[in-house]
């Protein structure tokens, strides 16, 4: 999971007190600081151990530090920040800015190396918390002709997209309140905002122990599961393993069925002709 918000917003005690919940054992927390010492402040808390690092904030670098604690046996994993990877001395972006040649194909060695980090926190055995920086965001927008920039909002400093890869992301304001952004636990969603507290680790916990079938899944997440169905086979098992649901999305099951048995019908009449498909197909 990640929290995300500005400084001062309580990313880090906040993630400390989630994970005494997920494991009632403070010397079973690590966490991995890269805020100069800054998680010893909360040392009243419980004896959690600390894992300091500094630049440069290479993703190897984060990597090895996951590694070391799953060898130390910790049950949960601190990242805090990994806003740094992305953003920091000697991040992604530091070492993208001081590469020669051209820009675009320097990407292409540097976007393994970030993706390696990301498979070190969904590979871990652990439960691992990262934080996340927040800055203020801005577009331009076009006010009597002229480009003006608009804030819009908080965004997370690190690479657009890494949200998707957490089950649960936590946004903290300067208040130390937390909304949920994205919750494929179903515990949090479309929720008021509330203050994290151990408790707030008991219920994910409790949640992760539940068997698959009796976890309760938000509509959001039930519908991303429809679609992402590549077959009708696939949409029914889906169909048959939430009957709590089945009537209250039988039009979104109905309409991906429609669209999957279209697709697989002028599949069979191109197979049967032998058509190229010219790319317009992608499922087998």
């Amino acid at each position: 999971m990640a929290l995300q918000g500005p400084s001062g917003s309580g990313k880090t005690y906040s993630a400390l007190l989630i994970a005494f919940g997920l494991c009632n054992d403070w010397t079973k927390i690590a966490v991995v600081d890269t805020e100069n010492h800054s998680a010893e402040l909360y040392s009243n808390l419980g004896r959690y151990n600390t894992v300091s690092i500094a630049a440069p904030y290479s993703p190897e670098k984060y990597a090895e530090a996951i590694h070391l604690c799953e060898q130390a046996g910790m049950s949960v994993i601190i990242l805090d920040s990994i806003s740094h990877e992305w953003d920091g001395s000697g991040g992604i972006l530091d070492i993208h800015g001081n590469m020669t040649g051209n820009s675009f194909t320097n990407w292409s060695k540097l976007t393994p190396r970030h993706n390696a980090f990301v498979q070190a926190i969904l590979q871990s055995q652990m439960h691992i918390i990262g934080t996340i920086r927040s800055k203020q965001d801005y577009v331009l927008s076009e006010k009597n002709g002229k480009m003006i920039p608009e804030k819009v909002g908080l965004k997370g400093i690190t690479r657009d997209g890494i949200d998707y890869e957490f089950t649960l992301v936590f946004d903290l304001d300067i208040k130390h309140n937390a909304t949920t952004s994205k919750d494929r636990t179903g515990l949090f969603m479309d929720k008021p905002e509330f203050r994290i507290s151990s408790d707030t680790g008991k219920s994910i916990v409790h949640w992760c122990n539940q068997p698959p079938e009796t976890k309760p899944i938000s509509d959001k997440e039930i519908l991303f599961r429809i679609n992402a169905c590549t077959s009708v086979e696939q949409l029914v098992l889906l169909y048959k393993q939430h009957p709590d649901l089945q009537q209250s999305m039988l039009t979104n099951f109905t309409k991906k069925r429609q669209m999957l048995t279209v697709a697989n019908d002028l599949k069979t009449i191109i197979n049967q002709q032998n058509l190229p498909t010219n790319g317009i197909l992608t499922n087998k």
